[in-house]
């Protein structure tokens, strides 16, 4: 049913945890299946510099969020902002059918979180400086 990568992913995943003081924070979820994910960022020179998650969720989502964590960083944010679903699925291996959801989940908590920095920059002068 899962791919090799997808279940190494899951038993081993990367870059679990969460940043204090990250500069940028997206959480998603679902409610019908019940995953839930949350990314932490910190940028440097416009680059992810660190890449950090917490997932509740099925081994899908686990694998999913430990890839997208991969794809991301130190990336620059504009190559982050091309991570989509597909790509996510395709860097798995491919996730069953009825499991692509949640690879829309580590895209779409990604994008948030990268969304998130840009706001928070933009609101802030001494970023401009």
């Amino acid at each position: 049913m899962y791919s090799e990568k997808v279940l190494e992913h899951f038993s081993n995943p990367r870059n679990i945890g969460e940043i204090k003081n990250a500069d940028g924070v997206g959480e998603v979820g679902n409610p019908v299946c019940g995953d839930m994910m949350s990314f932490y960022i910190k940028v440097e020179d416009g680059k992810i510099s660190d890449i950090k998650y917490k997932t509740f969720g099925c081994v899908a989502a686990i694998a999913v969020s430990s890839m997208v964590s991969e794809l991301a960083m130190g990336k620059s944010l504009e190559e982050a902002k091309t991570i989509t679903k597909q790509s996510v699925a395709e860097s798995l291996n491919g996730l069953p059918k009825e499991k692509l959801h949640c690879s829309n989940l580590g895209a779409d908590a990604l994008a948030k979180a990268i969304a998130d920095f840009e706001n928070r920059d933009l609101t802030n002068p001494s970023a401009l400086l």
